[in-house]
């Protein structure tokens, strides 16, 4: 188990030098950082010597190399916009998104799983067939136009909940929540809603094939015949091996919530990680935007690794191979 763990981990320092190679080079390709930070009116002497406080004046592999030695400090460089530390900027807006990943797929999981498995046990009943409607619609959507819609029934109409920013927060040692005041919920609100009903309608689809995969075994079969009662029989038998597809679909889908909330955090005005991306990506803010992928890219290696320590954990037949990764 260390074995895997180490050779995961050096695949993830691998993973985020090439990574951050190409982001480098592909800002550089696609604009000039100091058209964003001086002034119209500044004369090309003023922008030489912005370039040159920014190291921007070097070639492109000495700046990568520069910064790749910074980085292996754990330095990240300071944003071009604020002057302040890469790494703290991107720290400072993570217990927004880390709370909005984690609402939004708790709700999607209370709401999927009980919902995939009904589908499952009763695929030809009227409500069966409604779910199975519900999430291939729910699937099918635009997240952008779910939860502009969610602004207009909830926000607009309605009035029930406001449709933008984050609301009061409490302090919990270095992170700031909302979750902990009215006001934080009634924000969080319809962003959790926008980002769980397409999760929820995956994890429908998925418990639901589970769960007709399931229903054949002989471990089922047999329970039934000792007379078990049917809902032990769901809890104790047929619930816990269809968590491994369940646990596979939740553990990839929230770290996408978590790397690519974007569009939900921009369209309720979310102030997120996936909100800072897109702010520096327009305003290129290279640092930023290397140091936010590289952390990214480490947190789904670390989320992957968790998943397969997993499977061994629900199914002791699930091996981690050394020869895998």
């Amino acid at each position: 188990m260390l074995a895997y763990i180490i050779r995961r981990l050096m695949q993830a320092v691998l993973v985020m030098a090439v990574m951050s190679g190409l982001v480098f080079v592909g800002l550089y390709v696609v604009g000039d950082p100091v058209s964003m930070m001086a002034s119209p009116e500044a004369t090309e002497l003023e922008r030489d010597a912005i370039r040159q406080s920014f190291g921007l004046d070097k070639p492109l592999w000495q700046q990568y190399s520069i910064f790749m030695s910074h980085a292996l400090r754990l330095d990240f460089g300071k944003s071009f916009l604020t002057g302040q530390p890469a790494m703290g900027l991107i720290l400072e807006r993570m217990p927004a998104t880390l709370e909005l990943a984690v609402v939004s797929m708790a709700l999607a999981l209370l709401v999927g799983i009980p919902l995939g498995i009904w589908a499952g046990l009763k695929p030809q009943a009227v409500s069966s067939r409604a779910i199975m409607t519900g999430s291939v619609l729910g699937f099918s959507l635009p997240g952008f136009w779910v939860g502009l819609m969610f602004i207009m029934v909830f926000a607009v109409t309605l009035g029930w909940l406001p449709a933008s920013g984050r609301g009061r927060t409490v302090m919990v040692g270095p992170l700031d929540l909302s979750v902990l005041t009215l006001d934080g919920w009634q924000r969080l609100g319809l962003p959790a809603l926008t980002i769980a009903v397409t999760k929820a309608a995956l994890i429908i689809r998925v418990t639901r094939a589970a769960t007709r995969e399931a229903l054949p075994m002989d471990y089922i079969k047999f329970a039934r015949a000792k007379g078990l009662a049917w809902s032990r029989i769901l809890r104790v038998h047929l619930l816990k091996n269809i968590l491994i597809p369940i646990v596979t679909v939740g553990g990839l889908e929230f770290g996408q919530v978590v790397a690519f909330a974007v569009v939900t955090e921009t369209i309720f005005a979310w102030p997120g990680m996936g909100k800072l991306l897109l702010d520096s990506i327009i305003t290129l803010d290279r640092p930023v935007v290397v140091a936010y992928l590289i952390l990214i890219v480490f947190f789904l290696v670390m989320l992957n690794l968790v998943v397969d320590i997993l499977y061994s954990v629900l199914d002791p037949r699930v091996r981690l191979e050394a020869g895998k990764a």
